[in-house]
């Protein structure tokens, strides 16, 4: 890392974006040396354990130097960007920033002569910033594609480009793949030299999420428990309520119901919405509901959680899924939307699969799987007929809750889903 001793050198240092998270990665620089930035300008894009963030500077000036290339994971508390408040040129005297990433050269090194010896001192006129807009999973799939934003033509709202206008200009319409030219005789297909594995780095929001799972698999005793539902009604009440001008504008599909049937579930069985206290050996009951619910993501899989969800009317709980669900899918999900879940709902069902034995949050004490609704034969009133049916599982921490709460929250659930009417009667 450069140490800069000219005063008039501010160095930015990687802040703590998260709640007591410890390192981030560094995943694009948006300014080399010699850029002229301005107080509130986006320089980098980071990614913690929890999400990716870009971070503003602070200051105005000019790019003294840049003390990490991408890719890199630096400590909180370490300068990341040195800015030359007055815009000069570093001076020769002391020490001085070689290239990044190499150190630190002692005023006995010797400079490489500039270019242009007949200006020494003629600053570099500044660059109008044109920096592309997209958000960070855009980003991020331009880098693994190799794409340079500046030449991606924008498709979305406001000049944004989207996922779709990198995977175009990746492989353009109509542009021939590049032909390698090679001998007449072609080559056997099991000749070619194709690599047999491919190794990924663990780090980041998918590191974070493998030692959470393991910590929370090894810690919490798990139990799994099971039941099939005729959601038939719950469909139907779905179908209504896109009607409804109170919900005019929001998103209503059966996750809203599934989640309001498992916060009433929880205000008639409170005790499940609890944690437990290792250092304290205690059993600590929670009388607020935050709603957490797994997104799968560009990064990996997150939980943001709705805060206070069982104080939401329908409406407000309905607009606090689509902004949730909206907002994960962007990328833009901050640490604090992650921090304290009490109990989580997780979709399997979207990928078509019936059910599965979640594991929990760490801290949680109960999380709910909802499998795909399929139509099904299904006893109704005496006879077998075609009814929308899934399956819920519900996993939950055994040190603090017993078979029987656990049983009677899973029932609750799936009573409120085959006769809707109980959201009233219930609630």
């Amino acid at each position: 890392m450069t140490t800069m001793t000219d005063t008039s050198v501010r160095e930015f240092k990687m802040p703590d974006v998260g709640e007591g998270l410890t390192e981030a990665e560094i995943l694009k620089w948006y300014v080399q040396v010699g850029d002229t930035v301005t107080d509130g300008q986006v320089v980098c894009e980071v990614e913690t354990a929890k999400a990716a963030v870009e971070l503003p500077i602070p200051y105005d000036g000019v790019v003294r130097a840049l003390h990490f290339p991408e890719g890199t994971t630096v400590d909180v508390g370490t300068s990341i960007i040195a800015i030359d408040m007055n815009g000069g040129a570093p001076e020769t005297t002391g020490r001085e920033p070689v290239l990044v990433g190499y150190g630190v050269a002692t005023a006995s090194a010797k400079r490489r002569p500039r270019k242009d010896t007949e200006a020494p001192h003629q600053p570099t006129p500044p660059v109008p910033e044109s920096r592309p807009l997209a958000k960070p999973p855009v980003r991020k799939l331009a880098k693994d594609l190799g794409v340079d934003l500046t030449t991606v033509i924008p498709s979305g709202p406001d000049g944004i480009i989207t996922r779709e206008d990198v995977h175009a200009a990746a492989t353009p319409t109509g542009t021939p793949a590049p032909v390698t030219e090679a001998p007449v005789t072609q080559t056997p297909a099991a000749s070619y030299d194709a690599p047999r594995e491919t190794r990924i780095p663990v780090k980041g929001v998918r590191k974070a999420t493998a030692a959470a799972m393991v910590g929370s698999a090894f810690t919490a005793p798990h139990v799994t428990e099971f039941v099939t539902v005729d959601v038939t009604r719950t469909l139907k009440l779905v179908e209504d309520l896109k009607q409804d001008k109170d919900f005019a504008g929001l998103r209503v599909n059966p996750l809203l119901l599934i989640a309001k049937a498992l916060l009433v579930a929880i205000k008639r069985n409170p005790d499940i919405n609890a944690s437990w206290d290792e250092t304290h050996q205690e059993i600590v009951l929670k009388h607020y509901v935050n709603l957490g619910i797994a997104a799968a993501t560009p990064r990996g899989l997150i939980v943001p959680n709705i805060k206070d969800a069982d104080a939401k009317t329908l409406p407000q709980l309905a607009e606090a899924l689509g902004e949730l669900v909206a907002t994960a899918k962007e990328g833009r999900t901050s640490p604090a939307a992650m921090q304290g879940g009490t109990v989580t709902i997780t979709n399997v069902g979207v990928f078509g699969v019936d059910t599965g034995t979640p594991i929990l949050p760490p801290g949680e004490s109960a999380i709910l799987a909802v499998g795909a609704i399929k139509l099904q034969p299904w006893v109704h009133k005496g006879k077998v007929k075609p009814r929308q049916v899934t399956t819920l599982a519900l996993s939950f921490d055994h040190r603090l809750i017993d078979g029987e709460l656990g049983s009677r929250v899973l029932a609750d659930v799936a009573a409120i889903l085959e006769q809707p009417k109980k959201l009233i009667t219930w609630a």
